[in-house]
């Protein structure tokens, strides 16, 4: 999501039951056939990142303004479904512009540009944690989803002067684009997992710790959601670090949109959830998926960052405030567009009952120490609502105006469905 930067002008940033981390689905190899292709292994599930290197453009295109503007010509490609542009620096920002055009697959239809949201640094692990110093961690935009498609065109414009910068910007090094195939959904997404449905003990025993020493005399959790799990949406175990880091608790959930774009269906939503994640990984270089949650704007749930959903799973959403959170993403782009109603209920449903294992007042407040970010100085105790939004964390402007402003709705429910007055 696009950082509030005050030199610049602000932008936007199934059927299971909740379940830890599943099984993985068989494997077949993956595919890749363009330059700086990512790495694959023969474990892997269907699906591929076609690496493309951006390049100078000529100055002939007066629309492209300064000659320092980089892209990349009208191209074919092999299948993707979402893309984002990616850069050597993960500390460096891209201050400019990103625009995509792309052919629906199989015909001669182009889309009109498109922009792509520049900043997806915020969403990112925690500074001074062996994720976020990794040497394989880059910079990138926010993912967007533009559908099945076959060729595509790119032009990134630094900024000029007059927008808030004496003369035009350098971009950053190492700039490409990244599309990603999302594969064909496995067989038995969305369904049960019958294995894993013995997770009600491992709540009510979470439920009991939490609340030991509380001074409440009842028990303020919300029912348990249904979540489709990492199996349940197709997602491809061997692509993440193996292993899990979990926090010490749970105080605070941090509400996000992907500002991957509303022009996807529900049926989708597993196709999307998959790109994300292998965008996360394989792209911007982080371990596994950076959200805890993912919600579609049909209300269905989704378990992201593996590691148990019933757990503290230290995530890379809110960059400074992973620790003693969660990150509930909502899949789409919400400045301009409202958010449903069904994933404002689900959001609702959700931090009923997660926080309620942890003894968490959905309507209260909590502090979080900053680990370092644009708001917060780093060690900084600072208050915030148990439900915010990510720019109440770090400046942005996710997760939109329009949702941004329904979470006042969804504490009320969460706490409702806690039985809290």
């Amino acid at each position: 999501m696009r950082a509030l930067l005050a030199s610049s002008i602000s932008v936007a940033c199934a059927t299971a039951l909740a379940l830890p981390l599943a099984a993985s689905a068989a494997a077949s190899p993956s595919v890749s056939s363009a330059a700086r292709s990512s790495s694959s292994s023969a474990a892997e599930l269907a699906g591929s990142t076609q690496s493309l290197p951006l390049a100078p453009l000529g100055a002939t295109d007066r629309t492209l303004g300064a000659a320092r503007a980089q892209g990349l010509p009208e191209r074919n490609t092999e299948p993707f479904s979402l893309l984002g542009v990616v850069w050597d620096d993960a500390k460096a920002e891209l201050h400019g512009s990103v625009q995509v055009r792309t052919r629906a697959a199989g015909t001669r239809t182009w889309s009109g540009w498109q922009d792509v949201d520049t900043h997806n640094q915020e969403h990112a692990p925690d500074p001074g944690t062996a994720e976020y110093d990794a040497a394989r961690v880059h910079g990138s935009t926010a993912p967007l989803w533009v559908g099945h498609s076959d060729g595509v065109e790119v032009r990134v414009r630094p900024e000029a002067a007059g927008d808030g910068r004496a003369t035009p910007g350098a971009l950053p090094r190492g700039l490409h684009v990244d599309l990603v195939d999302p594969g064909a959904d496995p067989d038995g997404v969305g369904a049960a997992d019958e294995a894993e449905q013995g997770q009600g003990a491992e709540d009510r025993a979470l439920a009991s710790g939490a609340r030991a020493g509380a001074a409440a005399a009842r028990p303020y959790i919300g029912p348990r959601p249904r979540i489709i799990t990492r199996h349940g949406w197709g997602a491809d175990e061997h692509l993440r670090e193996p292993g899990y880091v979990y926090t010490g608790a749970l105080k605070a959930a941090f509400v996000h949109h992907t500002a991957s774009g509303n022009n996807y269906s529900c049926s989708q939503a597993a196709s999307v959830l998959r790109s994300i994640y292998r965008y996360h990984v394989r792209s911007s270089g982080w371990r596994d998926i950076g959200y805890n949650f993912a919600v579609d704007k049909c209300g269905n749930i989704y378990e992201g960052r593996a590691g148990g959903v019933a757990k503290p799973v230290l995530g890379a959403h809110t960059l400074g405030f992973n620790t003693n959170s969660m990150g509930v993403a909502v899949i789409g782009t919400y400045t301009s567009t409202n958010p449903s109603a069904a994933a404002l209920d689900a959001i609702a449903r959700l931090t009923a009952w997660k926080l309620g294992l942890y003894g968490v007042n959905p309507k209260g407040t909590t502090h979080l120490t900053s680990a370092g970010g644009n708001l917060y100085r780093k060690g900084r105790s600072v208050r915030l609502n148990v439900i915010s939004g990510h720019r109440d964390g770090f400046a942005t402007e996710c997760p939109g105006t329009r949702l941004y402003k329904k979470l006042g709705k969804a504490r009320s429910s969460s706490a409702r469905l806690q039985g809290r007055r």
